[in-house]
């Protein structure tokens, strides 16, 4: 069996571009292209966390690992570019065999791995807990999932779908808007050179929401603007990248940034300026862009994030996730599990306290 690889300069990462999009190529997430990752790690692992492990020799690389060294500096590695995004993640690999490297070395680590927002299906829950068998304890819980639409012909128009009370709703909402001004939708596949004004438009209209206000805007969080600038440098130069608007009167009231990858919809960024929230602009871009989705030919409309109310308006279906926690049977990999032992049992009590007051 081929021994793992441990990345953790921009510079070795580099090396692995040409056989990481062979291996990303599978799956169509853009979670897991390279683009991805170059962006995450050159944006959240600048100070020396990056731990990516890696399985072949470049090109021919078999598997992946995307992780990172805890900012806490607590013997923990986690998945890269999860803490600040949110966003599922899972390891990529060519064959169990190929995972199986991975998860064996993984299991020599002597300190605590944490996967959180992996995929309920992923083979890298089966797979570790093999190679943790009598190494250390692996710990499985349900996570919030990703609700998305399985998109068919019939969504081409999206209003049929909804229930009576909401076709309603999206009607005088789009009675309002036109009160205001003409109603214009722009999907927009940006050229290099059109990229930075209309990402640019975008921010200001996510500013100009509660997010603003909440300074969680990227417009307001220059790291994470940061990284949503490299990546949609990258996608853009693919041509998966997609930067959607609403405009009212010739005004942007909503925006969406998406990418179009392995026959689906990938919903990245949403906002609307609070000026026109009365017409609920969000849902109506919403409603176009899973129409555009649909009339050509995809086949699901990937929301991301985590299942909300709003979007149980369009889709009840929902990708599960888990968290899973590996501890390894040393001192620190214990110590770590009786951290976070004392951590749930802290919050078991602090709710216990309230219901009791």
């Amino acid at each position: 069996m081929s021994t793992a690889t441990i990345i953790q300069t921009l510079d070795e990462l580099d090396q692995l571009a040409d056989g990481w999009g062979a291996l990303s190529a599978q799956s169509g997430h853009p979670m897991h292209d390279y683009a991805w990752i170059r962006a995450a790690a050159s944006t959240f692992a600048e100070d020396g966390r990056l731990y990516v492990i890696v399985a072949g020799v470049p090109p021919n690389i078999t598997a992946v690992a995307p992780l990172v060294r805890s900012r806490n500096d607590d013997g923990c590695l986690e998945l890269l570019g999860v803490r600040e995004l949110y966003e599922p993640m899972d390891f990529l690999y060519a064959t169990p065999s190929a995972l199986a490297v991975l998860t064996d070395t993984l299991a020599k680590f002597r300190g605590r791995l944490v996967l959180n927002r992996l995929p309920a299906d992923s083979g890298v829950i089966a797979a570790l807990g093999r190679s943790y068998r009598g190494r250390g304890i692996v710990i499985c819980q349900a996570l919030h999932g990703c609700p998305w639409i399985p998109l068919d012909a019939s969504w081409t128009q999206p209003e049929q779908q909804l229930n009576a009370g909401r076709r309603s709703d999206l009607r005088r909402a789009r009675r309002t808007a036109e009160t205001l001004g003409p109603l214009t939708f722009d999907v927009v596949r940006p050229t290099p050179g059109e990229l930075g004004r209309l990402l640019d438009e975008a921010f200001r209209v996510e500013a100009g929401s509660w997010k603003g206000r909440a300074g969680t805007a990227l417009a307001r969080d220059s790291v994470r603007a940061r990284f949503y600038w490299q990546y949609a440098v990258a996608a853009c130069r693919t041509g998966n990248l997609l930067v959607c608007f609403l405009r009212i009167g010739g005004r942007a009231a909503a925006m969406q940034i998406a990418i179009i990858s392995g026959d689906r919809f990938w919903l990245l960024k949403i906002g609307f300026d609070d000026a026109f929230a009365r017409c609920s602009p969000g849902m109506l871009l919403m409603l176009e862009t899973v129409r555009y989705a649909a009339s050509r030919g995809l086949q699901g409309y990937e929301f991301l994030g985590v299942d909300e109310p709003w979007t149980r308006m369009w889709t009840e279906c929902v990708r599960p996730c888990v968290s899973l926690r590996a501890y390894s049977a040393s001192w620190h990999g214990l110590s770590g599990f009786a951290t976070d032992v004392g951590k749930v049992a802290r919050r078991t009590f602090a709710r216990a306290l309230q219901r009791t007051w």
